[in-house]
Order: structure tokens, then C-alpha cells, then sequence
């Protein structure tokens, strides 16, 4: 099987952060874009970032850098769109995404992915918390590129919660344990930032 390629999500705007590119953040000594590079890089065909603004501030990355292509900052499925637009000119059937902000999800992230693949080849990541519920980690997922036309339609339609056009499309679970800290724990705020130091 084609192995699918990777979408790194950075485009929102970090507002509980005081804004900027929370991928550059520094977590252990290492930016958070290097730990989600070295994370996913092993796991998928290629790489790319999507984020907008000037792209030549992530030079130093080497990914192709990939706008939004719906205006207004719609949410995490305008880079997912924008990464299907992405990998369908390279032929690749699917993309997995990962937020910019998650350093420490599954080594496994995308076997277990694509072993939870729905009918039209859609699979989100899950954990449960403490008390047994369920956790949908809806920038964590698998996304065939074939549903590029019908998620541009959608947006353009005004959808925005990433759930509603998964659920529209059957989409299967990838359910990860959850030992101490969520491996999908990601960085919104300077104690966030504190807690994931302390992780390490």
C-alpha cells in the first residue's frame, strides 16, 4: 500500500499563546515543529506544512508550505483541504494530519489509522479519559483524497466542525491508551507549555 503523506496543521492563530507560530516554541530545548517532524516523518511518504501568512518564515523547515485555500481562517479543515489539494497532484490517496502543537502523539499514529479506515477511507484518532469517555482528536486523522471536492463544497456550504463531515462519511476510530499524559495533549497556553516541559 501506498504510504500516505504527512500534513502538519499550523495555520490557526494562537490566540491564547498572544499569537505567532506556536510551532516554534520550545519544548525540552527543541521546537515543537522539530518534535512533530521527527514524530510523523517516519510514519508517512512526505511532509508538508500548512500554514498562512509568509511562507518563507518556515524556510528553514525545507516542507512545502500550504495556505488555507477557503478564506477566513475556517478552522483545521481548510489544511486538511488544503493538504488533499496537496498530495492528489502528487497521486497519493491519502494524507494523514498532525497538529503543530502536539509533540508527544503515537509513533504508531498512522498504522492504527489506517487499520480503523471507514467505507470511504476516513479514520479520526480517540482516547478515553479517566472516567471511560471518549475523546475525538479531530486534528489526528486519516483522509483520502478522493473526498477533496465534497470537503471543499462543504466549506464553502459553511461547515466547520470537523465531526460533522466525518460523521457524514463514515468515519472509523483509532482508539489510544491513555498511560499518564494523553499522548494527543496539545499546547494552547503558557501552562500547557509548563505541563509538556514537565512531561519530558
Amino acid at each position: 500500500m501506498i504510504q500516505p503523506h504527512g500534513v502538519i496543521l499550523a495555520g490557526g492563530l494562537a490566540t491564547r499563546m498572544g499569537g505567532g507560530d506556536k510551532g516554534r516554541l520550545g519544548v525540552g530545548g527543541r521546537s515543537l515543529f522539530a518534535r512533530v517532524i521527527d514524530r510523523l516523518e517516519p510514519q508517512v511518504d512526505r511532509i508538508a506544512l500548512n500554514a498562512n501568512g509568509d511562507a518563507t518564515r518556515f524556510a528553514d523547515l525545507g516542507l512545502p508550505v500550504l495556505p488555507d485555500s477557503v478564506d477566513g481562517f475556517v478552522g483545521p479543515l481548510a489544511g486538511v483541504l488544503a493538504g488533499l489539494e496537496w498530495a492528489a497532484e502528487t497521486g497519493a490517496p491519502h494524507i494523514v494530519t498532525a497538529a503543530a502543537d502536539t509533540p508527544f502523539f503515537p509513533a504508531d499514529l498512522v498504522p492504527r489509522l489506517l487499520l480503523a479506515a471507514g467505507p470511504e477511507g476516513v479514520a479520526l484518532a480517540a482516547t478515553r479519559d479517566e472516567d471511560g469517555k471518549l475523546w475525538h482528536q479531530p486534528t489526528f486523522g486519516l483522509w483520502p483524497t478522493a473526498l477533496r471536492h465534497d470537503l471543499r463544497a462543504a466549506l464553502e456550504g459553511g461547515l466547520r466542525k470537523v465531526l460533522h463531515w466525518t460523521d457524514r462519511h463514515g468515519a472509523g476510530m483509532a482508539e489510544f491508551p491513555v498511560t499518564g499524559l494523553d499522548p494527543f495533549f496539545n499546547i494552547n497556553t503558557p501552562d500547557d507549555l509548563a505541563t509538556a516541559e514537565a512531561a519530558l
